[in-house]
């Protein structure tokens, strides 16, 4: 019944498991308005996409109609999907439409260039010593007093697993100016928890 040779071919299939070919073929089968594939692909981005709307929405019932609408145009237009990209970045990118038409009332505050020019260099200063010593509350509870276009940058970097090159195409913008914004967010993050710890 418990047959060593089966176990170790499972092993080693697990081993060799590549994420993008699945994601693929899941997008391949969801094409085919296949159940079971699309609750598979829930399952594996759900909760990341679900978390960058959130940094951006920063309300959790219309983040989840979001990510419902976001999963509902995956259903709707899998067979879309050209490898361009990851398929990561190419939900993320679909969220990010669903959440900028939800909110196209509210003006979502995107850093100006001209502004980042102005903006301190991003050697390690007295602010990086404060995020050191913050616990982890203090920096979600920082990052909910970021600006709208920082939070959703942050989470693109740090919160999704995208590359520079992905947040790059999933904003629309070029790579340099992915990691000036990301500079700028950094060093407002910083600094809000530098005044966190002077009040404290």
């Amino acid at each position: 019944m418990n047959d060593p040779h089966r176990n170790a071919g499972a092993a080693a299939f697990a081993a060799t498991r590549d994420p993008a070919s699945d994601d693929a073929e899941l997008l391949r089968r969801i094409s085919n308005s296949d159940e079971d594939a699309m609750a598979a692909f829930y399952r594996e981005h759900g909760r990341v996409v679900l978390a960058q709307v959130l940094l951006v929405t920063g309300e959790r019932p219309l983040a989840e109609e979001i990510v419902q609408d976001t999963m509902l145009a995956v259903w709707r237009g899998a067979a879309s999907f050209r490898g361009e990209s990851s398929v990561r970045s190419w939900v993320i990118a679909i969220a990010r439409r669903q959440t900028r038409d939800r909110l196209r009332g509210q003006r979502l505050h995107v850093v100006d260039d001209a502004f980042l020019a102005d903006q301190p260099g991003s050697g390690p200063g007295p602010e990086v010593t404060a995020l050191d010593r913050a616990e982890l509350a203090e920096v979600r509870n920082a990052i909910k007093r970021l600006a709208p276009a920082h939070r959703e940058l942050l989470g693109l970097v740090f919160g999704s697993g995208l590359s520079l090159p992905e947040v790059a195409g999933v904003l629309e913008i070029p790579v340099g100016t992915v990691k000036s914004r990301l500079s700028t967010a950094r060093t407002a993050l910083n600094r809000i928890l530098s005044q966190e710890g002077q009040q404290s």
